[in-house]
């Protein structure tokens, strides 16, 4: 049996987003079609890979063993289709977030002679994209359930603990801190049973529950443009749960940010590579990184506030958060 690889493709994209519609879309084709292929797929192997139905996707036993498989097949064909390049490190960016921005300015500055090749993808999509080689260093947010989905083939290294501040309305009086409860609390986030929903809406659902409250979910909007447009649209009091490098940009506009009273949200940011060796110039960016984060105390957010928060799947050393 000759395998196809178009079809193995196929199956990974269902695989990872176990869920027809979103993996046609993903694939550009319509979901009848995909469907097709898969059953052909199937067909082939003499083998059921997923089990479905009008509301559920899963893999069966045999399709977990052949997602591994598949993801190193698909891996090993794109090696051999692409000639190396030495000099050339694929990274992503989550939105117009500044950690990505700040490490590939900082990676130019100290080695203008190498080709950054920069996309811009959620985390999930990151680590997948990495594990199959197109690209080299991911910055996500590493969760227990990635471990334990992707126990082998990569390595990680925390980055940056990237504090939460309240964002306010255009004309709130300026003021160091806030209570979360004082108002609604707005986030710019897929909420649970979108299509959309991710890793940093799994972490916005866990501070929910920790803190009881009730998110007022603002769909992701994506570019910090689009965000500040629908926050001097709004018309009712809230406060906005905002990233760091996105709170300052408010400010500078003249929006008031306020630290979080009665605990401060961080987001752990992580490098991820391949394992296996890498090329000079991945080593050479992960080493300027993890010297960008120490220049930057990215490990070491003010304490001024609450304590430290991040969720208890993302399993971090008591030390990270002391």
């Amino acid at each position: 049996m000759d395998l196809d690889l178009r079809l193995v493709r196929y199956f990974v994209t269902v695989a990872e987003e176990l869920h027809f519609g979103r993996a046609a879309a993903r694939l550009f084709i319509s979901q009848p079609a995909l469907s097709k292929q898969i059953r052909r797929l199937e067909d082939d192997l003499g083998a059921r890979l997923l089990l479905r139905d009008s509301r559920h996707v899963a893999l069966t036993p045999r399709g977990e063993h052949f997602l591994e498989q598949a993801r190193q097949l698909l891996a090993l064909a794109d090696r051999m289709r692409r000639e190396p390049e030495p000099d050339r490190v694929r990274i992503a960016h989550i939105f117009s977030l500044d950690s990505g921005r700040v490490l590939a300015d900082a990676f130019h500055e100290r080695f203008p002679g190498v080709r950054l090749v920069e996309s811009s993808m959620d985390s999930t999509r990151q680590l997948a994209a990495l594990l199959a080689d197109t690209l080299d260093v991911a910055i996500i947010r590493v969760t227990a359930a990635m471990r334990a989905d992707h126990p082998t083939g990569w390595q990680h290294a925390l980055l940056r603990l990237e504090p939460f501040w309240l964002v306010g309305r255009p004309g709130d009086p300026p003021r160091p801190s806030a209570s979360l409860h004082e108002r609604p609390l707005e986030v710019f986030g897929d909420p649970p049973g979108s299509a959309l929903y991710n890793t940093h809406g799994r972490y916005l659902s866990s501070l929910e529950q920790h803190t009881g409250l009730t998110l007022r979910w603002l769909g992701n909007p994506g570019t910090f443009e689009h965000c500040h447009a629908a926050l001097t649209r709004a018309r009712t009091p809230a406060h906005v749960l905002e990233f760091d490098g996105y709170a300052h940009r408010y400010a500078a506009l003249g929006i008031p940010i306020h630290r979080p009273e009665e605990l401060r949200p961080v987001y752990p940011w992580s490098l991820a590579w391949r394992d296996g060796e890498q090329s000079e110039a991945v080593r050479q960016f992960l080493g300027v990184a993890l010297e960008t984060a120490e220049q930057r105390r990215w490990l070491r957010p003010g304490r001024d506030g609450g304590p430290l928060w991040v969720p208890p799947e993302d399993l971090l050393d008591a030390a990270a958060l002391a």
